[in-house]
């Protein structure tokens, strides 16, 4: 089916209005008319093939993938869901599901690689994967997640990518009662990282580079924030922490963070930079401490952060534009003008 869309065309084309096609859903499909759809750092990159080497964009793209909306249609044999259900879609839409991390409800992590919401290998209608800067989207329920009607539809959005990129790592290595956890940078990922971190029980000190982020940081939830400029600020909390979670994806110094871990403890790097980060050995070897990485979660663990989300009231701070604002969201995010994530009304493409 036509579908309405914003794509960019080439690597240096400004995102403008497309139509794409979806497949007319199948026995265990969803079709779902998109209310909203969070704009990730990583739409950016993608529509700038910016990560050629990594995931060389195909052209036209559309980016898009912390979607949230309403189902309009449901196969034959869908379970999962009715007519008129919320529903979302985050950054895979498929997987091999057979792999040993398949198996494992680690989908993310899928040996032959998942099927990605956008610029992704489309299994079954062949080409590209089409994200959420659209009207609709039809996915298989099994890599569909349910929505509560708790919570502000638009701020969930980035619930889908931000949200479960950051909630992983911090349940994965323990962030709760007793632990004492750092988040670097305080952007879209960062933020709820630190709102994940205070709800987890941990108690949770931001590192930034802004004076002017410390009382945002607090409001936020954290019990401290250190300017990371600072040196003194710094040196009070040398191998201090049992876990750092680094959100920045500009060219930083790892090592200084590095340099905060007690003994055993992990820094884990959910940001992406896009040059490699040196690390110095000594900070490693000694005391023991860990280098690590973390991408998205799988499924049922994206459901399980939704469902405490719900419970706890917890959503992205947010500013909701409209399509026709998308080239001028992408100029202000590479300048860190936005608290905290952009989110497109999808309603504006109809206009």
């Amino acid at each position: 089916m036509s579908t309405r869309a914003y794509a960019a065309q080439n690597a240096k084309s400004p995102l403008g209005p497309f139509t794409c096609k979806r497949r007319d859903p199948l026995a265990t499909d969803v079709e779902i008319d998109i209310l909203y759809c969070g704009v990730c750092h990583s739409d950016l990159h993608q529509a700038r093939d910016e990560w050629h080497d990594f995931a060389p964009t195909a052209y036209p793209c559309v980016p898009g993938h912390e979607i949230v909306g309403r189902v309009s249609k449901v196969g034959k044999d869908v379970t999962k869901f009715k007519v008129g259900d919320l529903a979302a879609v985050g950054c895979m839409v498929d997987s091999c599901r057979t792999c040993s991390s398949c198996a494992k409800g680690l989908e993310q992590y899928c040996t032959s690689f998942p099927t990605l919401t956008y610029n992704g290998q489309d299994k079954i209608s062949g080409g590209v994967t089409y994200g959420g800067y659209s009207e609709r989207i039809v996915v298989d329920e099994a890599f569909s997640l349910k929505v509560s009607d708790k919570l502000n539809l638009a701020a969930t959005a980035p619930l889908l990518c931000a949200g479960i990129t950051t909630y992983s790592p911090l349940k994965h290595w323990g962030a709760g009662p007793g632990k004492k956890v750092g988040i670097v940078g305080l952007g879209g990922l960062g933020h709820m990282g630190v709102k994940f971190a205070r709800a987890l029980g941990a108690h949770v000190v931001l590192f930034t580079t802004s004076p002017g982020k410390i009382e945002d940081g607090k409001r936020l939830g954290a019990h401290e924030v250190v300017v990371s400029k600072n040196a003194d600020e710094m040196k009070t909390h040398a191998s201090s922490f049992d876990f750092v979670l680094d959100a920045v994806s500009a060219e930083h110094d790892i090592n200084a963070y590095l340099s905060l871990l007690k003994l055993d403890g992990t820094l884990c790097l959910v940001g992406a930079p896009e040059k490699p980060l040196p690390v110095a050995a000594f900070n490693l070897l000694m005391p023991r401490r860990s280098f690590a990485g973390s991408g998205i979660g799988g499924i049922a663990e994206t459901q399980e952060m939704l469902d405490f989300c719900a419970e706890r009231g917890i959503t992205s701070d947010v500013e909701v534009i409209p399509i026709q604002k998308i080239n001028e969201a992408y100029d202000r995010l590479l300048k860190g003008d936005v608290k905290y994530r952009f989110v497109i009304d999808m309603a504006s493409l109809k206009a």
